[in-house]
């Protein structure tokens, strides 16, 4: 693909190294506690400046629920957290309205829901009905509550985790559910190095979540959303990503592929990489990298796939070793 030509003083260049600053200024801060992770850090900032929602399932201890509050403590903007569990009523999400006698109206009391950062800890241990109660926000960013819609502030994300062993009591995410969260990511455990640096407090300057200074306001990530959303992409490109997504509705492995939703949302997110490395245009190599995480859990394969051990991420990495590239979206 031939380079666009880019001018230094062209207010998009200028908006790209402010998101790229932002976003690594970010990545460093999420490191002092998160070590040996950076690929997984800048996947959930991905995540953040598409304006999409992240789920991140792993086996329990990894530091799943540090790295969510690591990333809700380095921007200035309002926090909550909803530790999900099997009594918890949608109402306890939302919001409820509540009839003054002082007054004699309704009055709608906000939930935690209506943060910038909601943390739902666990949320495969509430039922599917409270489950539901995080549809339309997610997907609408707002919610209604007795015939009135209330939107939710901008930047809003929702950061999940759910363990992906000890199912036992547990309500597994619906495929709609799923398919409304950007990505699916792992943290896995550290390396070697890393581990030791965290019991020997070395190398850590004893940073915790509570101890991280916020690098950035939500006023400046919802700029820097904008900003990504102006990243050129090349229309070989968008023809290229498409076939990617397409490609996940043929196989014989594949009960259920991609939805256009994926499309869209794996081009947000390719937007943003693009612009964290400080270039206004999209290559391939950023459609490449991003697939699996963005469009793996959107597939439900068949039994006999799911059976002989195959996984999304197999299917995903079939399809990029399969699916060509025009001539005018190579690098």
């Amino acid at each position: 693909m031939t380079r666009p030509p880019t001018n230094p003083l062209t207010d998009s260049t200028d908006t790209t190294a402010r998101l790229a600053k932002c976003f690594h200024a970010l990545a460093d801060n999420v490191e002092r506690v998160v070590k040996g992770k950076r690929d997984t850090i800048e996947l959930a900032l991905t995540s953040l400046f598409s304006e999409g929602h992240l789920l991140i399932e792993d086996v329990p201890g990894t530091g799943k629920t540090t790295l969510a509050r690591c990333l809700a403590a380095s921007i200035e903007a309002d926090f909550a957290r909803v530790q999900f569990t099997p009594d918890l009523l949608p109402s306890d999400i939302t919001g409820v309205t509540v009839y003054r006698q002082n007054t004699g109206a309704f009055e709608f009391l906000p939930g935690p829901v209506f943060a910038n950062i909601v943390l739902g800890d666990e949320i495969n241990r509430a039922s599917p009905k409270t489950q539901s109660a995080l549809l339309e926000v997610m997907e609408e960013r707002r919610v209604t509550a007795d015939g009135t819609t209330h939107p939710v502030p901008r930047p809003f994300m929702v950061l999940a985790t759910q363990n992906s062993v000890d199912m036992g009591g547990t309500y597994p995410l619906p495929e709609a559910q799923l398919d409304r969260f950007l990505m699916r990511i792992t943290v896995g455990y550290p390396d070697h190095a890393s581990e030791v640096a965290v019991l020997t407090g070395k190398g850590t300057d004893a940073a915790t979540p509570e101890s991280l200074t916020p690098v950035a306001t939500a006023r400046e990530i919802a700029e820097l959303i904008e900003a990504a959303a102006e990243v050129q992409v090349a229309d070989a490109l968008y023809g290229y990503l498409v076939r990617v997504v397409a490609a996940t509705r043929s196989l014989p492995d594949v009960r259920l592929g991609a939805s256009p939703r994926g499309s869209v949302a794996l081009l947000r997110a390719v937007r943003v990489r693009a612009a964290s490395q400080s270039r206004p245009y999209v290559f391939p190599e950023d459609v490449k990298a991003l697939a699996g995480p963005v469009l793996a859990h959107r597939l439900i394969l068949t039994p006999e796939a799911e059976l002989s051990g195959r996984t999304g991420t197999d299917v995903i990495e079939e399809v990029l070793a399969t699916v060509p590239l025009d001539s005018g979206a190579r690098v």
